[in-house]
């Protein structure tokens, strides 16, 4: 960027909090820390890959009987993968899901942690597309183009969603 010193800070983190979140949403990914919920409507097969890579914990696993009682999981009972990517959840052995009814809609709900534990684990591809995401929409205010520059940098990467 070429700045002259009379930005505002804030302009500045705007744009650059913009493209973050420009760049998390074509990858399907998470870069800083994130806390996600991901439902299903009924017992999901497992192993269950999770959206939003890096997968980092899993927060909890929470059911919702017939009668929309909450019943919450051990998380014990699951082994989370985060060396895969995307990461993925199953069950300990000898651990499956328990006999309830479930309510008809999002009834088996996973709350979990995404992103990198720290900045500097981001991909430099993916610093230097923000970088030029940023750069453009500096320059270019007024404008709704995206250079494509931001998406051949961030290719590589992308998680295709099935």
């Amino acid at each position: 960027m070429r700045l002259d010193g009379s930005e505002s800070d804030n302009n500045i983190a705007k744009l650059l909090r913009t493209a973050r979140e420009a760049a998390e949403s074509f990858q399907n990914r998470a870069y800083l820390t994130q806390t996600w919920e991901l439902s299903f409507d009924t017992f999901p097969a497992m192993p269950l890959e999770m959206p939003k890579p890096p997968l980092q914990s899993l927060v909890s696993v929470k059911l919702y009987n017939a009668d929309g009682a909450e019943v919450s999981m051990d998380i014990t009972d699951f082994i989370v993968d985060t060396d895969s990517e995307p990461g993925r959840i199953t069950f300990k052995s000898g651990k499956t899901w328990p006999s309830i009814t479930l309510r008809e809609i999002n009834a088996v709900k996973f709350q979990f942690k995404a992103g990198y534990t720290d900045a500097s684990k981001v991909p430099e591809l993916v610093k230097t597309a923000i970088l030029v995401y940023a750069d453009h929409r500096y320059e270019n205010p007024d404008g709704d183009d995206v250079p494509e520059a931001f998406y051949t940098l961030l290719w590589t990467n992308r998680i295709v969603p099935v």
